[in-house]
């Protein structure tokens, strides 16, 4: 047989066999292993990276399952990656086995990646460049090979100039030439549904060659220059397979290369092309790889839309239609649909008759999805996108062997996977974990140690039913890039642990802000590393001592207050993180009423937000203050002064921070230099703890609504005091006089002044729950300050569901009920001598 132009094709002769390929397709793949059975060649050449050679051999390994992939970066910039994607049914992992299996040599003649991965860098850039462009120059005359893909994709690609290279898509071109208008389906009628006969092996990659030939012919080399280096360098490398092997040398690259590699150009034309290459010190290894994953362009430059399909045709060549409706069926039936065998059956008759209507030579995937959409599926997408999503794509993730080569830092990932039996899965998945126990909390500690490494493993999600902070749910995925990005932070150590306290000190030095940097504690505390802790806190301290911004320490106090929740479970000692957080505390505490002083509505709002960001971590952290004891208070918390009671009404035994914060509260309340909305929203946070009586509370109130406050300013207090989505509707609901007071200012604002409230008074009121705003509606349309009972609002007679006084006997009835439920039972002073008959009723 001969090629194009005359030469020997099989192995056995004096040119090279060329056997052009789409990359990951099945037919490729069987034609490839028929043709190599046939020729018997001597040495196989494959489209790859030629570092990856020494890796070769670990394909035949028994733990190596694709689909996996060879993943090189460069040494000095991980990040700086490339993947060559290999799955069981790529005619390149075919074609490795064989030589394996065999016992003959194999070796990749792409360009190596110490120049691929340095292409388009800045440094060298243009002098590679033009080093092409004479090269290219000068061989013009001796060769003429075009541009085109790494296999039959069209791709448009960015070069290191800026440029954008466009190229033809062969498949399209030859499909319309066949008269298809879909390049998938031509390629899958005359390649994928060919079966494994025993004809003619070599005739279908002669077609292809001379299909390939002619495109080029038409088409030229209007595209990226990169593929005229990489067909000169492959050229060099298949003269040097037949001066070591004199004849017997067999080529598996893609098929748009072929007539490249078949026209003679001289050896001096092609080392032109080479010269002046960019280089970096690059190094190779074997990854996971996933059928997902396959569907994008990479490494080789050929996407699939539907691995999963195309990995069943080659592991199915007898009955593949049959065997693909079962497994449809038997996904279907998993997720509680019902499927019958009668389904199958009609589904695979209804594909088949679709295929002869429309004249193909056997059912492909566009009528196999007709087919479960009608019958399996009701007519219905739903279903079906499952069915695209698991089988058609897949999720199957390929495993590497532990010999592979990797950096020190994935074989450490690789040890704790193990010891945690936390598999790396490629459907996503949700992981719950209770850090009551040691397994789910090294889970967790592992989880957040790569976070911080910014290998996004996992991402935290809210927990469905539990708020406690020994739950923890992750959503997991692990994604073949990760991989890299495990690479990139080998920089930082040798070990995840190592790694991530080294991570957390440089992040913490480099925080662009105080938050930052508390957010930072937050997750070393998270990710339990004892050694990063110092450093962050002491960034932390020194950050706090020079910011004088009361709105960054604001921002930076809950966080640190949060992360001293997780000491409780974890078992972090955070005696130093108290401190800091109250010295925090004290600083806002001081600057936090001159800040308040001549705001406009947008920053007064921004404070206001920040005040109650701090009331709650104030509470925190007053409980954790307490429960650590006197040796975790810092000096200024153990003043006297401190101490002592700051205002009326305060109990014996509060938290001194609490106290101090009540204080602060009341300054606010009191200046009338503060904004309606910071001021209305102190009174309420005074009065939810119970530090401002009712009455007082109306009193302030009152005096804010008065006739001698601008609409605008009493508005502002009103959103202050019942807006936010802090329970003020429902304040408002059980307090009869605040709602006759908001009421009676209401209806008494002027005409003029009344659509310059009206936002405010919206903004506040809409917030609250559909329910609440009916029942207020309900309560204020019952006349002018009128209850239905006949009282005006504020007297409390006549509101529906309750009496005018406590019914003291009925409270009593519920006491033994709550003591059960609070574990108060039998617990001494907790109970009376006549409870026993009402806990066993509550019982």
């Amino acid at each position: 047989m001969s090629g194009s132009d005359g030469g020997e094709v099989g192995a056995t002769g004096g040119e090279p066999l060329l056997l052009g390929v789409r990359h990951h397709g099945p037919g490729s793949a069987r034609a490839v292993r028929a043709a190599l059975d046939a020729a018997r060649p001597r040495v196989v050449l494959i489209e790859g990276p030629p570092e990856a050679d020494a890796l070769i051999p670990l394909a035949a390994d028994a733990d190596m399952r694709p689909p996996v992939a060879l993943l090189g970066h460069a040494v000095d910039e991980p990040g700086r990656s490339a993947f060559w994607p290999l799955a069981e049914f790529s005619p390149e992992w075919v074609a490795l086995r064989w030589a394996l299996e065999q016992d003959v040599p194999a070796r990749f003649i792409d360009l190596p990646a110490t120049h691929s991965l340095a292409w388009g860098r800045d440094t060298g850039a243009d002098e590679a460049d033009e080093a092409e462009a004479d090269a290219a120059e000068a061989a013009e005359a001796e060769t003429d090979t075009g541009d085109g893909s790494d296999g039959s994709e069209g791709i448009e690609e960015a070069d290191g100039a800026g440029r954008i290279d466009v190229r033809v898509d062969p498949l399209a071109v030859l499909a319309e030439t066949a008269g298809y208008d879909d390049p998938e389906r031509w390629w899958e009628d005359v390649v994928e549904h060919r079966g494994g006969g025993t004809g003619d092996v070599f005739g279908p990659f002669l077609a292809l060659e001379e299909a390939m030939g002619a495109l080029r012919e038409t088409y030229g080399h209007g595209g990226h220059d990169k593929d005229l280096v990489r067909e000169a360098y492959m050229r060099l490398q298949v003269r040097a397979a037949q001066r070591e092997f004199r004849a017997g040398v067999a080529v598996v690259c893609g098929a748009w290369h072929v007539p490249a590699l078949r026209r003679k150009a001289s050896v001096a034309a092609d080392r032109a092309l080479l010269k002046g290459l960019p280089k970096v010190k690059a190094d190779m290894t074997w990854v996971p790889w996933t059928h997902r994953r396959l569907s994008r362009v990479s490494g080789y430059g050929a996407g699939i839309d539907s691995p999963g399909w195309y990995g069943h045709l080659f592991a199915a060549p007898d009955r593949p239609i049959e065997r693909w409706m079962t497994k449809v069926a038997g996904l279907l039936r998993k997720e509680d649909r019902l499927v019958s065998s009668a389904h199958v059956i009609e589904a695979v008759r209804l594909a088949e008759t679709l295929a002869a209507m429309r004249g193909r030579p056997l059912a492909g995937l566009s009528e196999t999805t007709d087919a479960v959409r009608a019958v399996m599926c009701e007519g219905s997408d739903v279903p079906l996108s499952l069915v695209h999503d698991r089988l058609v794509v897949g999720d199957v993730l390929g495993e590497v062997p532990q010999g592979a080569p990797a950096v020190p830092l994935q074989r450490d990932l690789d040890r704790a996977q193990r010891r945690l039996r936390l598999k790396p899965e490629a459907l996503e998945r949700e992981l719950e974990l209770d850090l009551r126990k040691e397994i789910d909390a090294g889970r967790s500690r592992l989880l957040h140690r790569l976070r911080l490494l910014g290998v996004a493993w996992g991402e935290p999600v809210a927990s469905r039913g539990s708020t406690g902070t020994f739950r923890e749910t992750w959503r997991l995925r692990w994604e073949p890039e990760l991989a890299v990005r495990v690479a990139e932070a080998g920089v930082w150590g040798t070990t995840v642990l190592a790694a991530a306290t080294a991570k957390a000190e440089a992040d913490a030095v480099g925080a662009p802000s105080l938050a930052d940097v508390t957010a930072l504690a937050e997750r070393c505390l998270l990710a339990e590393l004892p050694d990063a802790l110092p450093v962050v806190m002491q960034v932390l301290a020194d950050r706090a001592a020079l910011d004088a911004d009361v709105g960054h320490l604001a921002q930076a106090l809950p966080a640190l207050v949060r992360s001293l929740r997780y000491g409780d479970v974890r078992g972090t000692d955070t005696h130093a993180l108290t401190e800091v957080a109250e010295g925090l505390a004290e600083r806002i505490f001081v600057g936090l009423p001159p800040a308040c002083a001549g705001l406009d509505a947008d920053a007064a709002e921004q404070i206001r937000r920040h005040v109650d960001a701090v009331h709650g971590a104030v509470g925190l952290l007053g409980d954790a203050a307490v429960a650590a004891g006197p040796a975790v208070a810092s000096p200024a918390t153990a003043s006297p002064a401190a101490a002592s009671p700051a205002m009326d009404g305060t109990e014996r035994g509060a938290p001194p921070l609490r106290v101090r914060w009540h204080s602060v509260l009341r300054v606010l309340c009191g200046r009338e230099s503060v904004p309606g909305v910071i001021r209305g929203r102190a009174v309420r946070l005074l009065l939810d703890d119970g530090e401002l009586g009712q009455d007082e509370a109306a009193r302030l109130m009152g005096l804010v609504l008065s006739p001698g406050t601008p609409p605008a300013d009493a508005a502002a207090w009103i959103e202050g005091f019942v807006g936010g989505g802090a329970g003020g509707g429902m304040l408002l609901v059980h307090d009869e006089r605040l709602l006759g007071l908001v009421d009676a200012w209401l209806t008494g604002v002027p005409a003029d002044a009344f659509t310059d409230v009206l936002p405010l008074l919206r903004r506040s009121f809409s917030a609250y729950e559909a329910g609440v705003r009916r029942t207020l509606g309900e309560l204020v349309r019952r006349g002018p300050g009128e209850r239905a009972g006949g009282g005006p609002i504020g007297s409390g007679a006549g509101l529906p569901g309750f009496a005018t006084g406590l019914d003291t006997a009925r409270a009593d009835a519920v006491l033994p009920v709550v003591r059960l439920l609070l574990g108060l039972d039998g617990v001494p002073g907790h109970r009376d001598a006549d409870d026993n008959d009402l806990a066993g009723v509550g019982g």
